[in-house]
């Protein structure tokens, strides 16, 4: 019997969530703020291919049982990052984003489970001229967006989630094995990320973020 799960990371930019000159840009209509995600995710890629959300990490696993066994595992999902779009005038630009491999720890096996991690994200594809905090001082490409997420699959077909780290921008909503809404990162900083955000300073250089995460509360249909 194969029993299978998920988690998934959905990223996106709230409206009035970036500060200073570099809300220039979404004040004049060229580049877009983005709608809350909804409650339930029913097709990630149309999503993504929609332009409603900046990447998502798409945790999926999986464990084989025979007598109450785990007999093997694996991983099936991966990280999606989309193309950054711009209105400048009549005319529409695309830039597309520059996604960094996905990481993933070797699955942690015990009596009757198996845990999973996965680091996914990238950086967007539209150059970001900035002051960093650290040299060369002045960075050109935009910073990096990335979550980590540790999904825990047991052999009588139960599982659970954690959020391990994740950048501290854009806004990350985390949604379960049903494509439920089940959780969301309760803080968002933009002029830290803005200031500090590289390869260096995320876990594809040995540098994690802790992210604090809340239960979410999903919207009432009207």
């Amino acid at each position: 019997m194969r029993v299978e799960s998920s988690v998934t990371s959905i990223s996106w930019i709230p409206r009035e969530a970036i500060e200073g000159y570099t809300r220039l840009p979404f004040d004049l209509g060229i580049a877009h703020y983005d709608l809350p995600p909804p409650d339930v995710v029913e097709d990630l890629g149309t999503l993504l291919a929609s332009d409603a959300a900046r990447f998502a990490n798409e945790l999926r696993a999986w464990v084989e049982v025979e007598d109450g066994r785990i007999t093997g595992y694996g991983h099936a999902g991966r990280g999606h990052i989309g193309a950054t779009r711009m209105r400048l005038g009549g005319v529409r630009l695309q830039f597309p984003a520059v996604p960094f491999p996905d990481l993933r720890a070797e699955p942690e096996a015990g009596d009757g489970w198996v845990r999973f991690v996965q680091t996914a994200g990238g950086r967007p594809g539209m150059p970001a001229p900035r002051r960093v905090l650290d040299r060369p001082y002045v960075r050109i490409v935009g910073p990096t967006v990335w979550s980590t997420l540790a999904l825990t699959v047991r052999v009588d077909g139960s599982s659970d989630f954690e959020v391990l780290g994740a950048s501290s921008f854009p806004r990350h909503w985390i949604y379960d094995h049903s494509g439920r809404l089940a959780a969301k990162t309760g803080v968002i900083d933009f002029r830290t990320w803005y200031q500090q955000a590289s390869p260096e300073h995320s876990p594809w250089g040995d540098e994690e973020s802790p992210a604090i995460v809340t239960a979410a509360r999903t919207r009432k249909p009207a």
